[in-house]
C-alpha cells in the first residue's frame, strides 16, 4: 500500500469528490493548489443532497466514486478543510486506487455523517455543478474564508445558508 503524503512530516492525502475537485475552490480555501492524482474510491456512492449544491458520499457495495487525491496537505490546511466540511461530514480514512499507476493509497475523505439522511438521492454530477453552481459557490467559499479569519467566524453550513438565502438562489440541483 502506498503512503505518499501520509505521515511524512504531518502531511496528509485527502480524497475529494465534489466541489473540491475544482482547483479554484481549493485555491480559495488553501491559498494554493496542491499536487493531486486522479483516484477511485470503491464501495462508495456520491449522492446529490436535496437543497444543497454539493454532494455526499456513503459506503455502498459495488459502487465507485471518481475523484482525486490532494497530496501534501499540511495540518493547518487539514484544519481548514475540517472546518469547511463542518458537522455534516466525518473525516474518515479510506483506501483509494490511483488511476495513473493503479497504486493504492490511504487518504482522508469527508463522508456524510447521517447515513440515513432522507435528503440524499441519485447521483451528483461535477460537470453540471461547474456550469450551474460553481460561480456562486466560489463567492460563498470566499465569504467563508473571510469569516474564518474573524474571531466570531461562522461554520461553513451557516455561511452557505446565509449566502444562498441572501442571494435568493434555489439550491436544489437539477439532475
Amino acid at each position: 500500500m502506498g503512503t505518499a503524503g501520509v505521515g511524512s512530516g504531518n502531511l496528509h492525502s485527502v480524497f475529494v469528490y465534489g466541489s473540491l475537485l475544482a482547483d479554484d475552490v481549493v485555491r480559495v480555501l488553501l491559498k494554493r493548489v496542491p499536487e493531486s492524482s486522479s483516484a477511485v474510491l470503491n464501495n462508495y456512492h456520491r449522492f446529490s443532497i436535496k437543497d444543497r449544491v454539493y454532494p455526499a458520499i456513503l459506503p455502498v457495495l459495488s459502487k465507485t466514486v471518481t475523484g482525486k487525491v490532494l497530496l501534501g496537505i499540511t495540518d493547518p490546511e487539514l484544519h481548514v478543510l475540517d472546518v469547511f466540511e463542518d458537522v455534516e461530514y466525518k473525516r474518515t480514512t479510506v483506501d483509494v486506487s490511483l488511476l495513473d499507476n493503479a497504486d493504492k493509497l490511504q487518504a482522508q475523505a469527508y463522508v456524510w455523517a447521517d447515513k440515513n439522511d432522507p435528503n440524499l438521492y441519485g447521483d451528483w454530477d461535477f460537470q453540471e455543478w461547474q456550469g450551474v453552481h460553481m460561480k456562486d459557490f466560489l463567492k460563498m467559499t470566499t465569504s467563508f474564508v473571510e469569516e474564518l479569519e474573524l474571531p466570531e467566524s461562522k461554520a461553513r453550513v451557516a455561511t452557505y445558508e446565509s449566502f444562498y438565502q441572501k442571494n435568493g438562489d434555489n439550491t436544489t440541483p437539477t439532475s
